[in-house]
């Protein structure tokens, strides 16, 4: 393969982007970011991606874990998008920092801004709004395609200096509650006991117990599990049933389980 991009994905924004990336890359494979483990991983491409999104204004867990285990080559061109709804803060950064301790270096990183589906802080955006974010996407995703292809340096994009301080020291202080923020979790009556919920979730966090989905204490907030309820049975703290759910529209629930 020319080129790997491995991809961590909860509502189907970074699977689409890294789909779209494909679709301009010749020769690609897609891996997703499954469970964690202690085996190493790597690959022989020349091109290599991470494509994920922003946690709490940082790298996700589950990339902190893929980096714990990468057998980097320091001959490779590494590449990341970091997929937000609008503040990507230093999360770029600290990931190329990150591969300089493996030996390899971030040789070009981007923002890719997209609809929010962090449900507790609101629900979906409007349609239309929605749509002009994957407009822009879209050309962006050309740009970086075409910037992988030719092996360019470019610096990792942040966001404010000062927004970036602020922002890292909220993730240094939050990312380590993030397992157990599942607490919040809560399903009501229209739960139809589907399952959907434990085979979506890629922590492998939730168990159906009596029928009910339970959360187990190792949450990594991505929100598979109440965006993709088909019931909408599946709430987060008080104030999400009424809230619309966002999942990406060209990403469908087969795409998320296989």
């Amino acid at each position: 393969m020319d080129t790997t991009i491995f991809f961590y994905t909860g509502t189907g924004n970074s699977l689409w982007t890294a789909r779209k990336i494909a679709e301009h890359s010749a020769n690609t494979e897609l891996i997703p970011l499954v469970l964690r483990n202690e085996t190493a991983v790597g690959s022989d491409s020349p091109r290599v991606g991470l494509v994920f999104p922003v946690h709490m204004w940082g790298l996700p867990r589950r990339v902190l874990d893929f980096i714990t285990r990468l057998k980097a080559d320091p001959a490779a061109y590494y590449f990341a998008v970091a997929v937000n709804a609008g503040q990507v803060a230093a999360t770029l950064l600290q990931l190329k920092t990150l591969l300089k301790k493996k030996g390899a270096d971030l040789n070009s990183g981007f923002s890719l801004c997209m609809p929010s589906n962090y449900i507790p802080w609101g629900g979906a955006i409007a349609v239309e709004k929605q749509q002009a974010l994957f407009n822009a996407s879209r050309e962006k995703i050309k740009s970086i395609a075409e910037i992988i292809r030719n092996r360019e340096i470019r610096a990792p994009e942040q966001g404010p200096l000062l927004q970036n301080f602020f922002l890292s020291a909220l993730y240094k202080l939050g990312s380590p509650r993030i397992p157990q923020m599942d607490k919040s979790f809560r399903v009501d009556e229209k739960c139809t006991g589907c399952g959907i919920c434990e085979k979506i979730c890629p922590a492998r966090n939730i168990a159906l117990m009596e029928g009910k989905p339970a959360w187990q204490n190792h949450c990594e907030q991505c929100l598979a599990c109440i965006q993709w309820c088909p019931a909408e049975a599946i709430q987060y703290g008080k104030n999400t049933a009424a809230k619309k759910r966002y999942h990406h529209p060209e990403i469908k629930l087969p795409d998320m389980l296989n």
